[in-house]
């Protein structure tokens, strides 16, 4: 749910910037910079995207782990779909995944991101899906034996 609500307030600010700035720069600038950058986005995504598969795909055939090569396109692409949708602000995000050193720090804000989650799981392994589990596993065997019937599709159905 947060990730909807913060979507959906981005693009609203993106839209709020984009007539800002088209009423202050003109219908006809606003329209050639929203299409040119949605044109580059879109030859990004078609060149970037098949480049970056093929380099993972020599790194697997090598041997190798392409995890470096799968987030860099990731992150190409994601800036290429950026830049396809109108709005200044999307556009200036997709064009800091085109920069190497900005997809580095947005690498290490992940990472560091995803280490903080995993620590906080690891530090509460005791959550509320394991005690429901545990407590199941206590009624099953205090209650011995489940009985019940069952139907096998296997066999031909007999009739009454």
């Amino acid at each position: 749910m947060p990730i909807l609500l913060f979507i959906s307030l981005f693009t609203l600010l993106d839209f709020v910037v984009l007539f800002s700035i088209g009423s202050q720069i003109g219908l006809l600038t606003t329209l050639l910079l929203v299409l040119g950058t949605g044109f580059a986005g879109l030859h990004l995504i078609r060149k970037e995207g098949v480049s970056t598969f093929a380099r993972a795909r020599q790194r697997m055939q090598a041997g190798e782990i392409p995890s470096s090569e799968l987030l860099t396109g990731a992150a190409l692409i994601f800036g290429g779909a950026l830049l396809m949708a109108p709005g200044f602000l999307s556009d200036a995000l997709g064009l800091a995944c085109l920069l190497p050193s900005a997809r580095q720090w947005m690498f290490k804000a992940l990472t560091w991101l995803g280490l903080k989650k995993v620590a906080a799981q690891q530090q509460a392994p005791y959550t509320s899906a394991s005690r429901a589990n545990d407590d199941r596993q206590q009624h099953s065997q205090k209650e011995g034996p489940i009985e019940g019937d069952f139907i096998s599709h296997d066999e031909p159905q007999r009739r009454r």
